[in-house]
């Protein structure tokens, strides 16, 4: 079999012909190639004005991919191993989305972990499924949760035979590893789908000694967020399908919610980005595993913080750690995550992924120098020595095991009332409630308040925490279940 020819990137060719052409635009968008808002054209640059551009026949169209987009989504495909790929404009939230839309109908059973993204639980609300959920075991000490054991899973299945599907994340935002292999054999074996969110996992398929990829592992379809560890502009993604995946239909429930307006800079940064990757994917990914490796020491070298890595590995709950994860613990100084993130913002202008209770996490990229990693060792040394304080004042649990009443749908469309939170004890949410970033929910619809939930609430909201999901923008209110 031919090899396939991965320095071709069909739809960036076709964008550079078309500049070529000199097209007079009377379609849209009105800008017009940046000629009727000059301001913006001053701020982006007339070179991306110009592609900015509309679907048509030279340009192909990714609602119904004919020439160029299908030639780039294959070259894709190929490179990371899948049958089939789709290239997504609304960011991976849609292309989790449409996994679960594609697997499940209304009142179908989906396994999944309690900690998966936002995108996942408000994809039961749209399509009705109901969620089976395996909660994970907590690392008391970091207070994160952990990975999908296969014995928890082995236990969820033979309890719920009829499910359809198995949602597995790959990795954590953390960077802990399912022992995805047998996820997918256990699953295969009662004919149920596995979906992988690989939202944080596009570098699994080009580098070297990394933990598996949902496609090596045989997994069905896989959201792979490119433009994160993969180079592409922001809210670009890819969604990839293996050989028992209907290529047609999946384009069908994929058009159900993808904007009929795609961005050729967004689809043409993922067909450059797929290119870069094919070629020199091994050596970048070195590099970054170079540099967290390099960070990781320097920071365990100061005190007090933990840069974690693969001496978490149990081969249970976490079968394998993706070593590109610069996540820290920071308590051991009594200082939470969320305050060291916004230290490092304020007072150092160093802007890192995110910060929880416990916990931030610095994104390396082969984007990143080793003057940048000393520079964010040198400011969390300088954090500890000037804000270290007693360990005992902090929260120590970030994973809360939920209390399930109702699908998330059931809850979310049901009649409801607004309390304060104080108020919402002991009754059904009908809205979601979380941390952004990293978007795992602390309370999801048709899941119970508990004093917990409430305590957790107000804790992170007094450390800052960017509290999202619910109607009240303030979280002093809940949407919850009217009682009968």
């Amino acid at each position: 079999m031919k090899r396939p020819d991965f320095s071709r990137a069909p739809l960036y060719e076709a964008m550079l012909r078309f500049r070529q052409m000199r097209v007079v635009p009377f379609d849209v968008p009105g800008h017009k190639r940046g000629r009727g808002n000059p301001k913006l054209a001053e701020f982006l640059g007339k070179q991306c004005l110009s592609i900015d551009v509309n679907s048509m026949k030279p340009l192909d169209n990714l609602c119904h991919p004919v020439s160029v987009i299908e030639q780039a989504q294959q070259l894709a495909a190929e490179a990371f191993g899948a049958a089939h790929s789709f290239f997504m404009v609304n960011g991976t939230t849609s292309a989790v989305q449409s996994m679960v839309l594609y697997a499940c109908k209304r009142g179908d059973k989906i396994i999944l972990p309690r900690n998966v993204h936002r995108s996942a639980i408000n994809a039961l609300v749209l399509c009705g499924a109901v969620p089976v959920y395996v909660n994970p075991a907590v690392d008391s000490k970091l207070g994160i949760a952990l990975g999908m054991s296969v014995g928890d899973l082995k236990k969820a299945i033979r309890q719920n035979p009829d499910a359809k599907a198995v949602l597995v994340n790959n990795p954590t935002y953390y960077g802990i590893c399912s022992d995805l292999k047998k996820i997918v054999k256990m699953a295969h074996s009662k004919n149920m789908l596995v979906l992988v969110d690989e939202a944080h996992g596009a570098h699994f398929y080009f580098g070297k000694d990394m933990p598996v990829s949902a496609m090596k592992a045989g997994a069905d379809l896989a959201a792979v967020s490119m433009h994160k560890s993969g180079g592409s502009l922001t809210q670009s993604s890819i969604l990839l399908a293996g050989k028992a995946i209907n290529k047609g239909y999946m384009r069908q429930i994929i058009n159900l919610s993808q904007t009929t307006s795609a961005s050729y800079l967004l689809m043409s940064s993922l067909d450059l980005s797929r290119r870069e990757l094919s070629i020199h994917g091994a050596e970048i990914f070195a590099k970054v595993c170079q540099l967290a490796e390099y960070a990781r020491s320097e920071i365990n070298s100061i005190g007090d913080y933990w840069a974690y890595s693969r001496e978490l590995i149990d081969g249970k709950d976490v079968f394998d750690f993706d070593i590109t994860k610069l996540s820290v613990y920071t308590l051991g100084a009594g200082i939470a995550g969320i305050e060291v993130y916004d230290m490092l913002r304020d007072e150092y202008d160093i802007q890192i992924e995110f910060g929880d209770l416990a916990n931030i996490l610095a994104y390396l990229s082969v984007g990143d120098r080793e003057c940048d990693i000393e520079r964010l060792v040198s400011a969390l040394a300088q954090i500890r020595t000037s804000r270290r304080r007693s360990k005992s004042k902090a929260f120590s649990k970030e994973f809360i095991s939920p209390k399930v009443a109702l699908s998330p749908q059931e809850a979310f469309y049901g009649q409801k009332e607004q309390v304060p939170l104080s108020k919402a004890l002991g009754r059904v949410c009908c809205e979601v409630v979380m941390c952004y970033p990293p978007g795992i929910p602390i309370l999801a619809a048709g899941e119970v308040v508990t004093e917990e939930i409430i305590e957790y609430i107000k804790y992170a909201k007094s450390k800052g925490c960017s509290m999202t999901g619910t109607e009240d923008i303030s979280v002093s209110k809940l949407n919850v279940l009217k009682e009968k």
